[in-house]
């Protein structure tokens, strides 16, 4: 199984030297992607592509530790669904995609 860091690579690679793959890449990131690599993405996972140029550079920042307000209100009651938490961690992990 390949790593997020070498799907990504590989990505990138193809998007970089086959301007069709580009295209759709633009236009339909998770329809691009999933073809690619031959897998099912997650329904709850937004694939996001930004293209680069000589006037704008774009920063991808790792996810926030801090949690969310629905997070925040799920702890402080004392009540957190780690079922679903557990099936979407398990979905990615399958589908070799991290979040």
């Amino acid at each position: 199984m390949q790593t997020p860091h070498e799907m990504r690579t590989r990505i990138i690679d193809k998007a970089t030297t086959d301007a069709d793959y580009r295209a759709k890449l633009l236009d339909d990131p998770r329809a691009a992607v999933a073809a690619e690599l031959g897998v099912t993405i997650p329904g709850a996972l937004t694939i996001k592509v930004h293209e680069e140029s000589t006037e704008t550079a774009h920063l991808v920042l790792p996810p926030s530790s801090r949690l969310r307000d629905a997070d925040l209100g799920a702890v402080a009651g004392g009540v957190f669904d780690w079922s679903a938490w557990r099936s979407n961690s398990v979905q990615l992990e399958r589908s070799g995609l991290d979040w």
